[in-house]
């Protein structure tokens, strides 16, 4: 997937779909299966996406460390998962886990700066102070707004409270900040078709070592391997059309912040129409805001004009 520079901004919203889709099927099936068993439907699922750029694997050459750097971002997304997972078995709160996961573009934004040395302008700074907001209000549960009180007293660190579940979820915040840097390093190097090959390798890699160690649930029905493998196909579209945002010479910090603000505004959308769900005022500030900072990060400055040659000399 050649993609053009210009195409970074619709790859990324496209991954905001496919991932705000996602979420809405993966919630069909969230309370039956656990986050192993729905990982090797992911990765079942992901496997049926594959026609979609085998014509274009077969017509190029990956490097090595393009394909390392496409296994370690599967690995850096599967430990993400996996924390968010022990965060709420210890004990953690989804009102409290999920807006604190939410906000793993900060990590992605900080390599991006600090490594990659990304310039930002002034325009999409103020998109990232939007995007920030928006990502809290999006995430589902309001406990930060209905009873900031006790939002922050269940996440302090009282003297000799159990804290493993925040340490899990600041885990899973900073391996998913790291996947998605991981994801553009890959993208240096290989095209997004092999970028993706490689991640779906990685993923069945640990699919089957989850298998291996007992941790998956093979009694599943036929409706929830369907569902549960129809998340996994939106999932990795996701991912792909990610990895075509980097190829496309998206930054970093721009795509990620992005697709990770659009995200929820999918899903809520979604959820409005095919699970009744009601939209509350928060949610439509969170939309409001989301929507601005997405095309405020999707500013780019206009590059200087080449000056026009002068005329030869006149004889």
């Amino acid at each position: 997937m050649k993609a053009k520079p210009d195409n970074w901004i619709v790859y990324s919203i496209a991954a905001a779909f496919f991932w705000g889709t996602w979420g809405v099927v993966a919630k069909l099936i969230s309370d039956q299966v656990s986050p192993f068993t729905n990982h090797l439907l992911f990765s079942i699922g992901m496997l049926f996406t594959l026609p979609l750029i085998l014509n274009k694997v077969k017509r190029t050459q990956p490097n090595r460390k393009g394909i390392i750097w496409g296994l370690v971002a599967g690995v850096l997304a599967v430990i993400g998962n996996v924390a968010v997972y022990q965060s709420f078995t210890a004990g953690g709160l989804a009102a409290i886990v999920i807006p604190v996961t939410n906000l793993y573009p900060l990590v992605t934004i900080g390599i991006a700066l600090l490594v990659f040395k990304e310039k930002l302008n002034w325009i999409n700074a103020i998109g990232i102070l939007l995007a920030i907001p928006a990502v809290l209000l999006l995430s589902g549960e309001s406990l930060l707004f209905d009873d900031p009180a006790a939002f922050f007293q269940t996440i302090g660190l009282n003297a000799g409270a159990d804290r493993r579940w925040l340490l899990y979820a600041l885990v899973a915040l900073f391996f998913w900040g790291v996947f998605s840097a991981a994801q553009k390093e890959t993208t240096n190097h290989i095209s997004a078709e092999w970028s993706y090959v490689s991640f779906i390798v990685s993923s069945v890699g640990i699919a089957l070592l989850f298998m291996a160690f007992g941790l998956v649930d093979l009694g599943l029905s036929a409706k929830t391997l369907g569902l549960g493998s129809l998340a996994g196909m939106l999932n990795g579209l996701g991912v792909l059309a990610s990895f075509a945002a980097y190829s496309a010479e998206g930054k970093a910090s721009k795509v990620t912040t992005i697709a990770g603000t659009l995200q929820p505004v999918f899903t809520i959308g979604l959820a409005l129409v095919f699970l009744n769900e009601h939209l509350s005022l928060i949610e439509s500030l969170g939309i409001g805001l989301a929507i601005v900072g997405a095309l405020t990060l999707s500013y780019e400055t206009p590059k200087p004009q080449p000056e026009p040659l002068e005329n030869a000399s006149m004889q």
